[in-house]
């Protein structure tokens, strides 16, 4: 017996969302998209049909604008009796984008001997919908990958420590007492590690839960299960739950990193579940200090670094929406130090066009060209800046740096900077 397979991942990531209002407005799409299947020697007629709608929706989805994660999988068996065809098309997002789906022509021809179907839909998509679901399935990966490097980095350490505790001979020591958090048992461990990797929210608790009761001392199985609980509030404001029908989780996530930081003070991950919690509290300001605290422990940890740009970026938004102008870049400036690391420019970059968006409305273009120049030095290819720039240049009758910026962003494929050239 042979087997033949071919296997296409397409894995787009959407930046880490994290909710901040509670009143946001539906956004919905209509696409048209068409889609074919070659019917395999084991499909049923009902499964074949039920293969090429799941595949035009995902075309309709991708059409929208919106990459989402999924795996396609297609499998040819060979042997003896024939040829079978195994098709699985594992799209963990499409059911909350795709709302309502019209069939507007469907049909069948042969192909060597084989039915081939054909169907072209009508799809509303409800972006918000997608919008979120991957933005949890991000979030979740992240979490679990992040968590991993952790218990690696921990498990390194607490080696050195070792190391640094035997005692050499003829050196006695006196033990004041124990320092830092429990060490985790390996069997509540397990379930930790089982909990990270299963997609089932239920189940993910199921396994905290237990890992809670064999190490109450521990925080590592408690950081799990308040994140998780935070998965399911997602999910129910996903699905435009009203807030009483998920307040119960927060709290018990807010319970959760609490108990965490009494055990471990300086675990950033908990630090980090706690600022997610009071964000959906709407407690932004102390939102923001636990996310500091986390990055003053860390300053490489990514994801409250990320939290932390999200939410002083919607905090100034919101300002600057009302023209409260002093309001709006008091916050920029704490989330933008005058010398910010390049590595780190490209994640400030909404935070950056704001600001320089707020300095041309108050009549500042001198400090509006220094926050796109920042921009430019992280990616020097953004069209979108160099215009930006370009203009505010001929504004100040800076001819020749307007005329250089153009011509960069000319040379990048925009008409509209090539127009701009003599």
């Amino acid at each position: 017996m042979t087997f033949h397979g071919t296997l296409a991942r397409s894995v787009a990531i959407l930046a880490v969302i994290l909710f901040l209002s509670s009143q946001t407005a539906a956004s919905e799409t209509t696409v048209t998209a068409e889609a074919h299947y070659l019917m395999a020697d084991g499909d049923t007629l009902a499964q074949a049909e039920e293969t090429v709608l799941q595949r035009a929706k995902r075309r309709a989805v991708e059409q929208a604008g919106m990459y989402l994660e999924s795996t396609f999988l297609d499998v040819e068996q060979e042997n003896g009796s024939g040829r079978i065809q195994s098709s699985s098309l594992e799209i963990r997002t499409i059911a909350a984008a795709v709302t309502k789906t019209d069939i507007l022509e469907s049909r069948r021809t042969f192909e060597n001997d084989r039915p081939n179907f054909y169907v072209r839909i009508r799809a509303v998509i409800d972006l918000d919908h997608l919008q979120e679901a991957i933005r949890r399935w991000h979030s979740e990966q992240q979490f679990a990958e992040h968590f991993r490097r952790l218990q690696k980095e921990n498990s390194r350490l607490k080696a050195a420590i070792r190391e640094l505790k035997t005692t050499p001979r003829g050196v006695s020591t006196i033990t004041v007492g124990s320092t830092g958090p429990a060490q985790i048992p390996e069997e509540a461990q397990k379930l930790v590690d089982q909990a990270i990797m299963t997609p089932s929210l239920r189940q993910k608790l199921r396994l905290t839960s237990q890992a809670v009761r064999l190490a109450p001392q521990a925080a590592e199985p408690l950081i799990v299960r308040g994140q998780t609980y935070l998965q399911l509030v997602s999910t129910s404001y996903s699905k435009k739950a009203k807030p009483s029908r998920y307040s119960h989780y927060v709290d018990n996530a807010r319970m959760d990193f609490d108990r965490a930081l009494l055990i471990d003070p300086q675990n950033t991950w908990a630090l980090l579940g706690q600022g997610d919690v009071r964000t959906w509290l709407h407690r932004t300001d102390d939102a923001a200090r636990s996310y500091e605290q986390a990055l003053a422990l860390n300053p490489f940890f990514d994801t409250a670094r990320q939290r932390l740009i999200t939410l002083y970026t919607t905090q100034a938004r919101k300002h600057a929406r009302a023209k409260r102008w002093t309001d709006a870049l008091d916050i920029l400036d704490r989330l933008l130090p005058p010398h910010m690391p390049d590595s780190w420019i490209l994640d400030h970059k909404e935070a950056y066009l704001l600001r320089s968006d707020i300095y041309k409305k108050l009549r500042r273009p001198t400090e509006a060209i220094a926050d796109l120049s920042m921009l430019l030095q992280g990616d020097p290819t953004d069209v979108r800046v160099l215009l930006s720039r370009a203009t505010l240049y001929r504004k100040q009758l800076k001819g020749h740096k307007a005329k250089n910026d153009f011509e960069r962003a000319c040379l990048l494929g925009s008409t509209q900077a090539c127009r701009e050239l003599p």
